[in-house]
């Protein structure tokens, strides 16, 4: 019998949904065996080791949320190590980047993909983040630090998750909580006045941008480099200022997002600072930090794509 696990969060606005069309619909599968991991009101990395200490080799995963419960997933399954396991991802949260990256599926899709009836089974190069030259996270679509990342907290707070839950929360509405707290926070120093990027002295940044898909929060655009093992997009904005960053919006949303093609990138501070680091949404704050470095994967993560 195959094995698969439906992992989820019964505390998302959408659960209704992943109930309804993930939850009772594998009840109806034959020929595998299905367990379920729901998703702790803890963090990404506790959820992770959890689900990474009850996956074997040759389980298929999916991932039934948003960017953070398929970001447990990924890194559930990148951290497990387990030989021909496969990841699929439902897009049942608010922009779902990692769910578009790979082509919107249904439950049913995904698992007609790992029986290789449709779909297919790929390879994924995603991405490394090390903190003080110490693994933090693995990441698919996007990474940032600064000003950016520190914006993606806006999405956690109590009024805004109760608006989503309402159906409240459509993209135009979630960019006006965004300008809102722009309007409050861009004058706070996010980044270091002067720091090195990839050796070089900066100053004047507010973001280290990373891009490893097409795009980033569904609607900065990029370039996708997520089927190859050596390359992603990285570079620099500085957003401090309405003038900049209305331009940069524009320049991201019409054209693409500032950034060149890389296989490293390597932030230095001058001294220890705190900082917001962010990956697929998810974001945390580190203090004491001299270092930050992002590459690709070691090894590729399989994951089912839309044929």
């Amino acid at each position: 019998m195959k094995r698969l696990i439906i992992v989820y969060n019964p505390r998302s606005s959408q659960f209704s949904r992943v109930r309804a069309q993930v939850l009772q619909a594998s009840r109806k599968l034959a020929g595998w065996t299905v367990g379920k991991f729901e998703v702790a009101d803890t963090d990404v990395d506790d959820n992770a080791k959890r689900l990474a200490g009850m996956l074997s080799d040759g389980d298929l995963v999916v991932a039934a949320g948003g960017d953070g419960t398929a970001t447990i997933a990924l890194n559930g399954v990148m951290s497990a190590g387990v030989r021909d396991g496969k990841l699929g991802v439902l897009g049942y949260g608010n922009f779902n980047d990692m769910a578009r990256m790979l082509g919107m599926m249904s439950f049913m899709e995904i698992v007609a993909a790992a029986e290789g009836r449709e779909g297919k089974v790929v390879e994924v190069w995603g991405l490394q983040c090390l903190v003080n030259d110490k693994h933090w996270r693995w990441g698919m679509g996007y990474f940032t630090i600064g000003l950016l990342a520190e914006a993606a907290a806006i999405f956690d707070r109590r009024k805004l998750r109760r608006a989503l839950r309402r159906g409240q929360g459509n993209l135009i509405g979630q960019l006006m909580w965004a300008v809102k707290w722009y309007g409050k926070n861009r004058r706070k120093q996010f980044l270091p006045k002067k720091f090195l990027y990839n050796g070089e002295t900066v100053e004047g940044a507010t973001d280290v941008i990373v891009m490893n898909d097409g795009r980033m929060a569904r609607i900065m655009k990029g370039k996708k480099m997520f089927m190859g093992k050596k390359k992603f997009m990285a570079g620099l904005a500085g957003n401090g200022e309405w003038r900049s960053m209305i331009w940069f919006g524009i320049r991201s949303v019409l054209w693409r997002t500032p950034v060149r093609e890389t296989s490293r990138v390597m932030v230095e501070f001058f001294e220890e600072v705190s900082v917001e680091v962010q990956f697929e949404g998810e974001y945390k704050r580190f203090d004491g930090v001299r270092t930050v470095e992002v590459k690709k994967m070691a090894a590729p993560a399989k994951m089912i794509m839309r044929g």
